[in-house]
């Protein structure tokens, strides 16, 4: 259950925007080139194992100890009898990593990890006919370059969203209404801006750079040349005299905005709901006129997960209309099923957050593992995720 309404009436009310300025990110990765690593696919589901360890976004597992109310892990362990350990991944690169290292049986991937996981070898293709909810996830997240690979699913689509400008209401006026007030080398807020700590950051300066400075040519924000990332870089740089702190752990982001050392930043719908629920301070947050990038989460299976099958029951629990709801309220995206509009609790959620919108979703600039070959379908040199990573080390010094 979403922990504040007033959340979604300012969501509501600056929606629109996005809709007319975004972009739709649907160029596939260059690892498409390469050769599908051979994992097998599940053919049957047995009896759960027992147990069940996941990487997750936080918020994306709740079993009540944040808010009584909201608890969809222990009806599932029930359920199933599948134990939930739930491991929060604070970024990509983190559930990447993790991932990699064994022991998970699945993830909650965002759009920039999920082919390394791929094409690493990593996850394996999952087969939706085991996944019955799979039949009412909204068509316009099937099959996309992040979710698949060589016309095979790889996941279960979750939930997605955009990125939010948030900012202390009590303190930062006028409200900001563009990305700029967080790269203004003025700005009266300077130390008390915050800014993601990941390398798929640098989208939103190429982001903010494609609107104010069109002559830089920029139309996808993970497709940049040369010019166009050192642009992005730069402006980065110059942020950092601004910024007080970076985060990837959502309760310290939190906690900052709480305390008063973060007044004005990027922030996910999540870490907004908590923060108007504990009533600390005065939140409000806005979808930028420049637009925002987003994201689009995906469940996958570890290619040697040691309890697939509790996987596999997990993944049709989350993409089930009732479950996949609560989900989308309590952390504040778009759920995946169109059918947990029937059971949201507040009975505007869906209309607020575009659920079933297939022409808003294309308008969200989705995090995306950036490329050597543009995914802009340039034939230039871009830079790619390496570059990203080697560039984000020394932007922060």
């Amino acid at each position: 259950m979403l922990r504040s309404k007033k959340v979604m009436a300012i969501a509501g009310a600056i929606s629109t925007a996005l809709l007319v300025i975004g972009g739709s990110i649907v160029a596939t990765s260059s690892a498409s080139a390469a050769s599908l690593p051979k994992v097998p696919m599940a053919k049957s589901v047995g009896k759960g194992e027992g147990a069940l360890n996941i990487i997750i976004w936080a918020g994306y597992a709740e079993n009540g100890s944040s808010d009584k109310k909201v608890d969809w892990v222990t009806p599932f362990t029930k359920a199933t009898g599948c134990k939930v350990n739930a491991k929060v991944g604070n970024t990509s690169d983190e559930m990447v990593t993790l991932m990699k290292s064994g022991g998970y049986d699945g993830v909650s991937a965002s759009g920039d990890a999920t082919n390394r996981l791929i094409y690493g070898g990593v996850v394996a293709p999952v087969n939706t006919a085991l996944v019955p909810s799979y039949a009412d996830i909204s068509p316009f997240l099937k099959n996309k370059s992040w979710n698949s690979a060589g016309g095979q699913m790889y996941g279960i689509p979750h939930g997605w969203g955009a990125n939010v400008l948030a900012y202390n209401s009590a303190k930062v006026k006028p409200a900001p209404t563009s990305w700029g007030s967080v790269f203004d080398p003025k700005s009266p807020y300077a130390g008390k801006i915050t800014a993601y700590d990941s390398p798929i950051y640098i989208a939103d300066a190429a982001l903010y750079l494609m609107k104010s400075q069109p002559k830089l040519g920029i139309k996808n924000p993970y497709a940049l040349d040369a010019t166009q990332f050192n642009a992005a870089v730069a402006l980065l740089k110059g942020q950092k005299k601004l910024v007080g702190e970076y985060w990837s752990d959502a309760s310290k982001s939190i906690q900052s905005f709480e305390s008063g050392n973060t007044l004005l930043g990027t922030a996910w719908q999540y870490n907004v709901n908590v923060l108007t629920g504990d009533k600390k301070i005065t939140v409000g947050s806005v979808l930028p006129k420049e637009g925002s990038t987003g994201w689009s989460d995906t469940w996958m299976i570890a290619a040697k997960a040691a309890h697939p099958n509790c996987m596999y029951k997990w993944m049709e629990w989350i993409a089930s209309p009732k479950v996949n709801s609560q989900v989308a309220e309590w952390f504040g995206e778009s759920p995946s099923n169109a059918k947990a509009c029937n059971f949201t609790a507040d009975k505007t959620f869906c209309a607020t957050f575009h659920a079933t919108d297939a022409t808003y979703a294309k308008n969200i600039y989705y995090w995306t593992t950036p490329t050597a070959t543009c995914l802009d379908g340039r034939t230039v040199a871009c830079k790619d995720y390496a570059a990203w990573t080697q560039a984000w080390t020394a932007i922060k010094g």
